[in-house]
């Protein structure tokens, strides 16, 4: 459906300019290819769970030990997200609050770390998080952070090099994961490494969680000692976080979430995780899941016969990074003229980038939300013809060229409703 003011009444006649904001968003998210690989569409059932009058009260604590009355029907819901969790990713213990996935895994450094202790995750340019120990991050401020990155040749993790490093620097926890992996997590020989130098082992499964719930990635819950995770990108739920572990941990993670970091959970965001959590259980979720990464396997096949130089060659999951240096347009450029044609990604450090981080020489794209609308391999490689003639339009600051691509854009997206809107 189509924003239409009368059903938001009272937002209208109260702040009109809110309203006017809401509905060209609205708009763009409808008339546009959202590419950014974090970004979904999330159902029109779980947008309605976000926007209710839960939004209304303070729950502190957890089912059954609150510390503020009337959770007669709060305590049911997050009881719900949190049976859900479980079964849906094979753990032991899920906390449902974290407010994002940054916090959550602030929460973990807090369950397991003292200030000065040595921890280590993949470095942001080779794709980690900033919260896995980067310099501008407090838990690279916090504790003494040692980065592993990717082989110059493959653009992949070489897991021999992250157990040499392991051993030598003996980190108290092991991160596996990021923000711009397109491979494989190879989970099983993380937690090798992790048990051999005493480490505990966290996987960060913010970007996967849909692909592993529709079992289109190998799942960390074998492996893992604590699993973090947003609740949107792949998994199409609200803007959340959550944190999943093993038994003997879940006390800590806990108490780390409530009181350590938060106060009282966001109620309206916990019943959107919960009907997100009962739809990615599905069998239809199960295909969608497959068919993004059977989309984006097309689109980086397409983008590489015309010559984009690919990190690590290709994908195996929902997300493309591209070097843009052979093309000689920088990332930022390319991004947003791509923008104005119509296709929204992001501009994205490549591996061993000699550029500046704002203005880097990649762009970062991925087929969750385009999958969401039902388009499959066909508008993949039409999607990568349009790339190939934005990327070069602007190199050339052609704006008419521009301007044609998002017509042709607004025509296809015409056939594809997004779900929710």
């Amino acid at each position: 459906m189509c924003y239409n003011p009368s059903m938001h009444k009272a937002l209208t006649e109260v702040d009109p300019e809110i309203a006017r904001l809401i509905e060209a968003e609205e708009k763009r998210q409808r008339e546009k290819i959202r590419l950014i690989p974090s970004e979904n569409y999330t159902s029109a059932a779980v947008l309605e769970a976000s926007g209710t009058v839960l939004q209304n009260k303070y729950s502190e604590g957890y089912p059954g030990k609150r510390y503020y009355e009337g959770q007669q029907n709060i305590d049911p819901i997050e009881a719900l997200a949190i049976a859900r969790a479980k079964a849906l990713f094979a753990v032991d213990h899920a906390n449902v609050q974290p407010y994002s996935g940054s916090p959550a895994n602030l929460a973990v450094y807090l369950a397991f770390c003292q200030p000065g202790d040595t921890i280590m995750g993949m470095g942001l340019p080779a794709g980690g998080h900033l919260t896995h120990g980067w310099s501008v991050s407090i838990t690279g401020k916090y504790f003494r952070s040692v980065a592993y990155g990717v082989r110059k040749e493959t653009g992949r993790v070489d897991l021999d090099e992250v157990r040499e490093l392991a051993k030598k620097e003996k980190p108290k926890l092991l991160w596996c994961g990021g923000t711009a992996i397109p491979r494989t997590i190879d989970f099983a020989a993380f937690a090798d490494i992790a048990k051999e130098v005493g480490a505990i082992l966290v996987a960060d499964i913010a970007h996967i969680a849909g692909l592993i719930a529709g079992g289109a990635h190998p799942s960390a819950s074998a492996h893992a000692d604590i699993i973090s995770t947003t609740t949107h990108k792949t998994l199409r739920g609200p803007r959340g976080g959550m944190l999943m572990c093993k038994g003997q941990h879940a006390g800590a993670i806990d108490k780390a979430v409530f009181p350590g970091l938060q106060g009282g959970p966001h109620n309206q965001t916990t019943a959107g995780i919960a009907v997100a959590l009962k739809e990615a259980s599905t069998d239809a979720f199960k295909k969608y899941a497959h068919a993004i990464v059977e989309n984006a396997q097309a689109l980086a096949t397409e983008l590489s016969a015309r010559g984009y130089d690919l990190v690590s060659g290709g994908t195996d999951n929902h997300l493309i990074l591209v070097d843009l240096t052979n093309k000689e347009v920088p990332g930022k450029k390319a991004a947003q003229a791509l923008d104005k044609a119509g296709l929204v990604l992001n501009y994205n450090s490549v591996p061993f980038d000699p550029r500046k981080p704002f203005d880097p020489s990649g762009i970062r794209l991925g087929t969750p939300a385009v999958t969401s609308r039902g388009m499959g391999p066909a508008e993949m490689r039409q999607i990568g013809a349009w790339l190939d003639r934005g990327v070069q339009a602007a190199r050339t600051a052609d704006d008419a060229a521009l301007e044609k691509i998002a017509g042709e854009v607004r025509e296809l997206t015409g056939r594809f409703p997004a779900p929710g809107l």
